[in-house]
């Protein structure tokens, strides 16, 4: 275990643009100048990135991606706690997000070791803002799974998922993908299909599932992030909400109250709720 240095060292997490370097912050140009060691899922690009915002690294640089991630997070734990600032970039986006760097960000915060981050670009939000469907609510789902099983299972479990949904999918499976989609939550539920973000080819193209299945039929290229809207809430019939009612009055509440309260939260008549649970 490394013995922790009086110097503060930390992990810096640092969002890195999409496709146009000149999304970069001010700060992500300095943190690249001026980090003992940077972590970079391909250093490469990390190298190219910081050479267009004229920033020379006086760290080291070590590659960080999910091959060697397991055997590099200790020796990084280690350099934070010997006081040194490790920052922590990917291809593009803010790293941990489908993207190594949870694992280290689990084990600086498991040594109680200080991390912070940089924010920037994000393909997930990005795309949720061009999409033109709801956003107040969200989940992002990560990538879709390869395997046919594994992506109807995947797809069924946001079939009554009432947020808008995010994922990531890559060019040669988007066909496939979009055509289970359409199959298992219907070709009318709308969706944006997102690519080339930020980047000379950026397009969205937005419609129902079906329709997005077939123009995909014919090649995608490009970097694609997907957004799918949220299942419209089921109608519940008078009923099924019967139950509820009984159980409001078996508590004391008076049953045209109770009525009124469960008629109320599902818009439906509460006459004709109060009717059926007195027929019951």
């Amino acid at each position: 275990m490394a013995e922790i240095s009086d110097r503060t060292g930390r992990l810096v997490l640092a969002a890195t643009p999409l496709g146009d370097a000149r999304d970069a912050s001010p700060r992500l140009a300095a943190a690249l100048a001026t980090a003992d060691v940077i972590a970079a899922e391909d250093t490469r690009k990390t190298r190219a990135l910081a050479a267009a915002l004229d920033a020379t690294p006086t760290g080291k640089v070590v590659s960080f991606y999910d091959a060697v991630e397991t055997s590099r997070i200790g020796g990084l734990v280690a350099a934070v706690a010997q006081g040194r600032t490790v920052l922590l970039v990917t291809d593009a986006g803010m790293p941990s997000v489908s993207d190594p760097g949870f694992r280290l960000v689990a084990a600086c915060v498991e040594k109680d070791l200080p991390v912070t981050c940089l924010p920037g670009p994000s393909a997930v939000t990005t795309a949720l803002a061009l999409s033109g469907l709801p956003c107040e609510r969200f989940c992002f789902e990560g990538f879709a799974p390869r395997k046919d099983g594994e992506r109807r299972r995947f797809f069924g479990a946001l079939a009554d998922e009432p947020r808008t949904a995010v994922f990531f999918e890559s060019p040669h499976r988007i066909a496939a993908t979009l055509s289970v989609a359409a199959e298992v939550l219907g070709a009318d539920r709308r969706a944006a299909v997102c690519r080339e973000l930020t980047k000379t080819y950026e397009e969205v193209r937005r419609g129902g599932l079906g329709e997005l299945a077939e123009w995909a039929a014919d090649g995608v290229r490009g970097e694609i992030t997907v957004v799918v809207e949220g299942a419209a809430p089921r109608r519940r019939e008078v009923g099924d909400l019967v139950d509820e009612v009984r159980a409001l009055a078996d508590g004391g509440m008076r049953l045209k109250d109770a009525a009124a309260r469960v008629a109320g939260e599902h818009g439906v008549s509460k006459k004709a709720l109060y009717d059926a649970a007195v027929d019951i």
